[in-house]
């Protein structure tokens, strides 16, 4: 079997191919075997106007691409520009990982994998812009 599991709390929403889907009062697993379905756990989504960091813009990107908003690739170059741009900041192992991981992720055109290596760099961006010089 292939294709994306996404494994839904109860209640939990979740966006495909345009149709807002909610799931029963029970968790439940849902198997996506139409490659190329436009998917995305409205859980996971960034309203356009909290994407005012480098990596919630890039994740806000990601999340047009998996909600049929943006065509795959028209968004590609942009987003693999921001992430090298996210690497000249971060610098650390982990961060690094995650990025080559994202990056690999969109050329395979895997984008809610390249969207969940995002995610993981979002609370060590909080934690940089947390810290201001004065």
């Amino acid at each position: 079997m292939s294709g994306l599991v996404l494994k839904l709390s109860p209640k939990e929403r979740v966006l495909i191919n345009g149709a807002v889907i909610e799931n029963g009062d029970r968790r439940s697993r849902l198997s996506i075997m139409t490659p190329g379905a436009n998917i995305l756990r409205l859980r996971d989504a960034i309203h356009p106007e909290d994407a005012k960091t480098p990596v919630r813009r890039a994740c806000f990107a990601v999340q047009l691409v998996l909600s049929g908003d943006t065509v795959p690739s028209d968004a590609h170059h942009g987003l693999l520009r921001q992430i090298e741009e996210l690497s000249q900041v971060f610098k650390d192992g982990d961060s690094r990982t995650l990025l080559t991981e994202a990056s690999e992720a969109l050329i395979a055109k895997q984008h809610y994998r390249a969207l969940k290596c995002l995610r993981g760099l979002l609370a060590r961006e909080d934690r940089l812009l947390a810290v201001r010089p004065n």
